[in-house]
């Protein structure tokens, strides 16, 4: 019977353990994926702006241009919800657009290629401004 209670004790003490480590395994990462979007730690990091220089659903849109040596992407923001308003490749070195997407959404994206590379930005509305939130570079195979 003192076996027997033993291997109980061992076995609930195992389960609170495991559960304890899930549990914070999962606020971590929870923790990470709330960090990103127009609700995100973006919003609540930044300090140091005005909070009065937000602009209003019913102001007018903030557009801005997330451009590098792919071309640009023209993003419009009217409080959270981004709009692709246009794309322009850097043709003459050989930069094209392979998709792009034109809202509204949380987010917009847009894909450029030159054949051997891809650059992917995925665009978001921070505050009501757009905000580059992912770059991503890309080898291309054969």
């Amino acid at each position: 019977m003192r076996r027997r209670m033993i291997y109980v004790g061992l076995w609930a003490a195992t389960t609170a353990v495991a559960v304890l480590v899930g549990v914070l395994a999962v606020s971590t990462v929870g923790a990470t994926i709330r960090d990103r979007g127009p609700v995100g730690a973006e919003v609540m990091r930044d300090t140091d702006v005005d909070r009065t220089s937000v602009p209003s659903p019913d102001g007018p849109a903030v557009a801005d241009e997330i451009a590098g040596e792919w071309g640009a992407f023209d993003v419009e923001c009217r409080d959270t919800w981004a709009y692709g308003v246009g794309v322009r490749p850097d043709e003459a070195n050989g930069w094209q657009i392979v998709s792009w997407e034109k809202g509204p959404d949380d987010d917009v994206d847009a894909v450029f290629s030159d054949g051997q590379n891809s650059v992917d930005l995925e665009v978001f509305c921070n505050r009501g401004r757009p905000t580059l939130a992912e770059l991503e570079r890309n080898t291309l195979g054969d």
